[in-house]
């Protein structure tokens, strides 16, 4: 059942905001191999280097550097592609970052969601819409037992509320206009997710990339804090699946949690670790978790509904996430071309989902 379908996505039109960013730029490159028609709004990349200049994106879909706070250029984006399908990934998605600008990030991942779900009501083509939030929409309560897709809403710092805003906001425009529309509209929660491409500040495999590539120590501000660690190939297989199931049963429209199995989450010491080992070389400065605003110590995210209800689980172990995430830097820096290290990395993430099923 997990794999996709290019009889399904071959000359579907798909919307693709955020495509500018890490995991919007994988996720562009997979549609385009699966023969989708992509279109794809995004602010202009804010990191240099960067995967959608590396992988060359904009070869790969019609490409819009604009906001999506700016409600009259988003709806004239949405009018042109008359998008089929819709992912929403544009968002500020940085929790350091958004205790510094919370204005910022509330406009962006709360109105950017209501304006393009105001513009897709225009729309008579749109079959489903999936959002992506994040796995700290949660109430975190660092208790010692993974998250429900029915547990409550929360959020301590600006960027976790304001995905858990965008959670009721969509919820809202489900039940008040797209479900009338027959547009089946679901959210993603996905845990945190490594691999090539990324370049982005405040996060943990590229800060140590940037760090031991110039031979400086990374300094670990939270060793002991656990995450769900993943290879951003699990979450974008699970938002696929989810879409063409959508498709066929939009009655399964609601919250999906994306992530490991709950025994593969680690701490940050642990994944930095095993990443230094597979970089073969860099120096750590541990420090004592207090630097810094506050962050959740524990998380982990309770699948069970994606396997029983789309049939996704988890394909690659951490221990191999990591080491095709760092193979992928240290061949890029190489000289390798991005797009094709993707390309091989969604490959044999297929051939995983074959051995798998033959199991």
């Amino acid at each position: 059942m997990e794999d996709l379908g290019v009889a399904f996505w071959s000359g579907k039109r798909v919307l693709l905001s955020g495509h500018t960013g890490f995991k919007g730029g994988w996720l562009a490159l997979w549609l385009h191999q699966l023969g989708a028609r992509v279109t794809g709004i995004g602010l202009a990349p804010t990191t240099e280097p960067n995967l959608y200049q590396f992988a060359g994106i904009a070869d790969f879909c019609e490409s819009h550097l604009q906001d999506i706070r700016d409600a009259e250029a988003l709806a004239d984006v949405v009018r042109l592609a008359d998008p089929q399908i819709v992912f929403h990934l544009a968002a500020q998605p940085l929790v350091r970052a958004s205790y510094r600008d919370p204005l910022g990030t509330f406009a962006t991942n709360v109105q950017g969601t209501v304006n393009l779900l105001d513009a897709l009501r225009s729309l008579q083509s749109l079959r489903v819409v999936v959002a992506i939030t994040t796995d700290k929409v949660y109430q975190n309560n660092e208790q010692p037992f993974p998250y429900r897709e029915t547990d409550p809403l929360g959020g301590h710092d600006p960027y976790s509320a304001s995905k858990a805003a965008a959670e009721l906001v969509i919820a809202s425009y489900r039940a008040a206009f797209l479900s009338e529309q027959g547009v089946a509209i679901a959210t993603a929660r996905a845990g945190n997710v490594i691999g090539g491409g990324d370049w982005s500040e405040d996060r943990l495999i590229p800060d140590a990339v940037r760090a031991w590539s110039s031979e400086t120590p990374l300094q670990v501000r939270r060793p002991e804090a656990t995450r769900p660690w993943q290879h951003v190939l699990e979450p974008l297989n699970g938002y696929l699946r989810l879409a063409e199931q959508l498709w066929h049963q939009p009655a399964l429209a609601g919250a999906y949690n994306f992530g490991p199995e709950t025994h593969e989450a680690a701490s940050v010491r642990q994944v930095i670790s095993q990443a230094r080992d597979l970089f073969q070389r860099g120096e750590i400065h541990w420090e004592d978790g207090t630097q810094g605003p506050h962050e959740a110590g524990w998380l982990a995210l309770e699948i069970a509904k994606a396997r029983q209800c789309l049939g996704v689980h988890p394909r690659w172990t951490l221990q191999e996430s990591l080491q095709r995430t760092m193979s992928w830097y240290r061949r890029q820096a190489n000289g390798e071309s991005a797009a094709e290290l993707c390309a091989q990395d969604i490959a044999a993430f297929q051939v995983a989902a074959s051995s798998r099923c033959n199991a």
